[in-house]
């Protein structure tokens, strides 16, 4: 039997413990309290996934200027653009009636599947989509649906639910995919997109297509319009498609007709019209034939000074120009023969014919950069510039790097046949390139970015060429114009060398002149070439002393021997 003194002590000691665990447990608290909230991302697609409430909505959609042109770090492209996706599957299963949104607006509405017209509804963006009458005329954004959809499920159901939304992606980064991020001035028509799904039933190859009108104000000349849908088995994050979908140009309007249900756009991308593309093709097949001719003339020349001068046999110099020469006449050759015989052919002649396009034009840029390799070896380094076989070593990379690179490219079916499109998507020229379902990731890695390489390298190098040549003391001697004149012809005539007149494609999206500025004196490199070959090969007594730092074959034996 506890005594009262026991009883006491019992009940004080529980009351302590008591005491010491609520004091730990305020202290985890308030330990929890302190410690930093973790970062939350919205733009990773994670947090809000699967979460469609006003709220949530809104917080998503801050992405589409979170994630711009500039650069999407924090963004997971792929998470978002399923969310959105994925709404209208949401919309159907929770018969959701309207949402009325600054960036989105959709509704969802039962539709008996035993109809006897088309349906039509409105698309304006400021307004919630809803069913309107065929001669509603002030709704030109609008979709039409035929009754023969409706017909197809009688079958199986009376009524289906039918979800339409119109949403505005803004100017950033999703639902752009790769061909719009990569391609300059192409972009989604006024930033929106329409979504069409129907009782979260599959439909494709319909009979008779649905239309949506889309509306907009006069184009410029130079761009077009292109009907698409975003496809998501295009690459890992999806892009947009044209499969099944045709375009209709008209005044302010533009119709586009679709054989399935999905999510669909109008892009915007630059293009040249039919006179202006054969205009091209004109001034190009006549520089090209110019340069084959002058191309020939520089080979038969360097191959007559290699059976009269012993000493030519062992210069580097004229047999890196003559590689660049001939480079670029089969690059010409090439070029008529695809130009000339495009879509007649069957597809393994296209096939074989990008391929040889293709290697001659990255050989050109090589030898390009080869050339401006030379150049920097001759003028720039100078000294303790030897080595072993060298011209045999700058062919191995001139002649066998593109080689590689085509093979891994005709590897991954990449060329067949290309068409080039005007604004009402009418055929203005068709020949043998990269074909037009080809990954864009493929042309832009192993044609601009491999031209954008010897472009920076060529540029670096002419640079300090120039640099060194008007800061040489005999050019700043007081000696008058003469030095100067001829140091300005000798940048000219080496930046025929390193492709200079190929560096002009970097401003043709500055408009239609600067095209025919580019075709006209990149189509003449071979004439330059030529030109810069016998001057540099025959010229005076007075003019060889003052070219000597790129010509004279003393010097080019200081920087190798074969």
């Amino acid at each position: 039997m506890m005594t009262p003194r026991v009883l006491g002590v019992l009940l004080l000691s529980r009351l302590l413990l008591w005491a010491s665990g609520m004091e730990y447990s305020s202290n985890k608290q308030e330990q929890a309290r302190r410690q930093p909230e973790q970062p939350r991302n919205v733009c990773l697609g994670l947090i809000n996934k699967g979460q469609y409430e006003s709220f949530h909505l809104e917080n998503t959609a801050s992405c589409f200027t979170k994630c711009t042109q500039s650069g999407n770090e924090g963004c997971n492209l792929e998470n978002l653009q399923r969310y959105w996706l994925e709404f209208e599957h949401h919309l159907l299963e929770s018969q959701s009636g309207i949402v009325n949104m600054s960036f989105l607006k959709a509704a969802v509405q039962n539709v008996s599947t035993n109809i006897s017209e088309d349906l039509f509804f409105s698309l304006t963006p400021s307004q919630v989509p809803g069913q309107v009458t065929e001669d509603e005329r002030e709704h030109p954004d609008r979709v039409r649906l035929p009754r023969s959809l409706f017909e197809s499920l009688q079958s199986n159901r009376s009524e289906v639910l039918l979800a339409i939304t119109v949403l505005d992606i803004s100017p950033g980064n999703l639902f752009k995919g790769p061909q719009l991020s990569l391609e300059d001035g192409s972009r989604v028509l006024n930033n929106r997109l329409v979504g069409l799904s129907l009782g979260g039933i599959p439909v494709s190859r319909l009979a008779e297509p649905l239309e949506i009108t889309f509306s907009h104000q006069h184009l410029p000349s130079n761009m077009a319009l292109s009907c698409v849908f975003w496809d998501v088995t295009k690459g890992s994050a999806g892009d947009w498609s044209s499969t099944g979908c045709s375009t209709e140009l008209r005044a302010k309007r533009t119709v586009c007709r679709c054989d399935h249900l999905t999510f669909f756009a109008l892009l915007l991308k630059p293009i040249l019209d039919r006179a202006t593309v054969q205009f091209l093709v004109r001034i190009s097949q006549a520089g090209c034939g110019a340069s084959m001719i002058f191309l020939a003339f520089t080979i038969v020349l360097y191959a007559v000074l290699r059976f009269y001068r012993q000493r030519f046999k062992s210069e580097d110099a004229p047999k890196i120009h003559v590689a660049l020469s001939m480079s670029l006449f089969l690059l010409n050759l090439a070029f008529f023969v695809s130009v000339g015989h495009g879509p007649e052919q069957s597809d393994a002649t296209c096939w074989v014919q990008g391929a040889v396009f293709h290697y001659f034009l990255l050989c050109t840029f090589t030898w390009m950069g080869l050339e401006a390799f030379h150049l920097y070896l001759l003028v720039i380094k100078v000294f303790n510039t030897y080595f072993g076989h060298y011209f045999l070593k700058l062919s191995l990379v001139g002649w066998g790097l593109p080689a590689l690179i085509v093979f891994g490219t005709g590897s991954a079916d990449s060329y067949g046949l290309y068409t080039i499109r005007d604004k009402r998507n009418a055929t203005t020229l068709e020949l043998c390139w990269f074909r037009e379902k080809a990954t864009a990731s493929a042309l832009y890695t192993t044609v601009h970015g491999y031209f954008l390489v010897t472009f920076l390298f060529g540029a670096v190098v002419l640079g300090l060429v120039a640099w060194k040549i008007f800061t040489l003391p005999s050019a700043t001697a007081g000696k008058g114009q003469g030095p100067t004149w001829k140091g300005v012809f000798t940048v000219l005539g080496l930046s025929s060398l390193v492709g200079v007149t190929w560096w002009l494609a970097i401003l043709t999206p500055l408009g239609r002149s600067t095209i025919y500025v580019f075709a006209v004196f990149n189509s003449l490199q071979g004439v330059f070439i030529f030109g810069w070959f016998t001057t540099l090969y025959f010229p005076s007594r007075s003019a060889r002393a003052s070219s000597s730092g790129t010509g004279r074959a003393d010097q080019v034996h200081t920087m190798s021997h074969e």
